[in-house]
């Protein structure tokens, strides 16, 4: 069904920040490609200080991955609005990103380290 998705590990470190803030670090990253569109760096939820994520109503669907919930990252500073998304029940061709953390690369910063 979502054959032109694939996941892999991410062969690296890799690190999020937000507002100059590390969110988190990761070894345990996994890589999405979805068609002609940018890698989407996935992160498991252990690796993330969860303290600065609220969780949102918003919700958006995609037709091959299932329905996306999103969380706003809140610090001192400012609250980036769902600026993070989730699937948590996944389809299935996609079922190892499930309960994973994707950021929006517009406002925070995902980089290999």
């Amino acid at each position: 069904m979502a054959d032109h998705i694939t996941i892999s590990p991410a062969t690296a470190s890799w690190v999020v920040r937000a507002g100059g803030a590390v969110l988190g670090e990761s070894t345990n990253a996994l890589i999405l490609h979805e068609g002609d569109r940018d890698p989407v760096v996935y992160f498991p939820r252990d690796d993330i200080a969860m303290t600065f994520l609220d969780a949102t109503d918003h919700s958006t669907t995609c037709p091959f991955k299932g329905t996306a919930s999103y969380f706003s990252i809140v610090n001192r500073s400012a609250t980036l609005e769902n600026a993070v998304w989730s699937y948590e029940t996944p389809k299935d061709d996609v079922a190892r990103i499930a309960g994973y953390l994707a950021f929006d690369t517009s406002v925070v910063t995902v980089e290999e380290v």
